[in-house]
């Protein structure tokens, strides 16, 4: 992967792991998947291999990554799905033919030899989000410059943060300079 490009945020849930390619929306929006060869690696990394893309497929996969955020977000909201929406993340569910078969470690793996298979195995995990069929929820990042759908699989079910390494982190380090702030002026 290229040093000149920010580094992927990886989750353990595939469909909202792919929407975290564009972070920060509500601040400075940073693109993770800039060019075809970018979506080429964050595929790699994620199990996902293919050969080729291009630029039409990339800007299939954003409208993917767009739904899916779009869908996860009102669905944390407890608000209806946008149909637009259902009607992307459905069409490339059915659009590729992606296969998984188990290794000689008892894992799964997926064979996929194009963009539209990657995408349809992403979309089907965003499916069986969507309709519930995972333990746990989905959830909004509590960070105002992110906001990121994120699924919680913790116990408890109480994770504000889409990560802890940057956006957890980042927000409690701000909230601790502000008490310091405040403990400093108190002290005068």
């Amino acid at each position: 992967m290229s040093a000149r490009f920010p580094d992927f945020r990886l989750g353990k849930v595939l469909a909202t792991s792919f929407t975290g390619t564009l972070s920060e929306r509500h601040g400075d929006a940073v693109e993770r998947i800039p060019t075809p060869e970018r979506l080429l690696d964050w595929l790699a990394v994620s199990g996902l291999t293919v050969q080729s893309c291009t630029t039409a497929q990339l800007e299939r996969a954003r409208q993917l990554r767009e739904s899916i955020h779009a869908a996860a977000t009102a669905a944390a909201r407890h608000k209806p799905l946008p149909v637009r929406a259902v009607k992307v993340i459905n069409e490339c569910s059915v659009q590729g033919r992606a296969a998984a078969v188990l290794t000689p470690e008892n894992t799964r793996q997926w064979r996929t030899s194009s963009v539209e298979d990657a995408l349809s195995v992403i979309a089907a995990d965003a499916i069986g989000i969507l309709a519930g069929e995972r333990d746990g929820k989905l959830a909004l990042c509590a960070s105002p410059t992110c906001q990121a759908a994120f699924f919680d699989a913790s116990q408890s079910r109480t994770r504000r943060w889409c990560d802890m390494g940057t956006c957890g982190n980042r927000e409690k380090k701000a909230r601790f300079h502000a008490n310091q702030r405040k403990t400093a002026r108190s002290a005068e």
